[in-house]
C-alpha cells in the first residue's frame, strides 16, 4: 500500500501544530483576537489532517509522528523566535526525537 500522501498529510499536521503551538504565544492568553483566530484554526486543521493521515497510516506511528513534529518545530521556533536555549544538550535531545521520527517512519 502506498503511504506516499497520508505521510504528506501528516507533515502538514504537524507543522500546523507548530504553528498553533507558537500562535498560543502570540495570542497572549487568547486575548489577542487575530493570533487567537489563527490559533484555533491551526488546531482545528492540525487534528483533521491527522485523522485524515490515519485512514492509512498506524495509530501509533502517526501520533508519535505528529507530536515529534510539532516537539521539535516548536523547540526549534522557541529557539529563533524567542531566544530560548540552545545549548549541546538541548540540541542533542532535539537530535534524539528527529532521530525517533525518522526511525518511526522507517518502520511503519
Amino acid at each position: 500500500m502506498n503511504h506516499g500522501p497520508a505521510w504528506l498529510i501528516l507533515l502538514i499536521a504537524g507543522l500546523c501544530e507548530v504553528g498553533w503551538a507558537v500562535g498560543l504565544k502570540y495570542s497572549d492568553g487568547f486575548s489577542r483576537l487575530g493570533p487567537s483566530v489563527w490559533t484555533l484554526g491551526l488546531m482545528v486543521a492540525s487534528v483533521l489532517l491527522l485523522g485524515w493521515s490515519l485512514k492509512s497510516l498506524p495509530l501509533g506511528t502517526a501520533y508519535a509522528v505528529w507530536t515529534g513534529i510539532g516537539a521539535v518545530g516548536t523547540a526549534v521556533c522557541g529557539i529563533m523566535l524567542f531566544g530560548e536555549a540552545k545549548d549541546a544538550l538541548r540540541l542533542l535531545c532535539i537530535g534524539l526525537i528527529v532521530a525517533g521520527i525518522f526511525g518511526l517512519k522507517m518502520t511503519a
